[in-house]
């Protein structure tokens, strides 16, 4: 999958991810390949995603939104 994570000042990621969990309003949700599409809102918390190398990273944002579509995850934080 592909994961964009982006702000109004820079694209803080780009790249693959084979997982990636995000802090929705309702609650901590993963996405990994093939998902669902849909668009949610986030809050504060940490974006957490683990690379096809094995390597967990993880971001804190203070909240935005999410867009999964054809094993793009498309995230725009503030």
């Amino acid at each position: 999958m592909t994961l964009e994570i982006i702000s109004a000042h820079e694209i803080t990621f780009k790249g693959e991810a084979n997982s990636v969990t995000l802090p929705g309003e309702l609650g901590s949700f993963t996405v990994l390949k093939n998902h669902a599409p849909l668009i949610s809102v986030l809050v504060k918390g940490k974006i957490r995603y683990t690379t096809p190398a094995g390597a967990e990273e993880s971001l804190d944002i203070e909240g935005g939104i999410a867009d999964v579509n054809n094993n793009v995850i498309s995230v725009c934080i503030y």
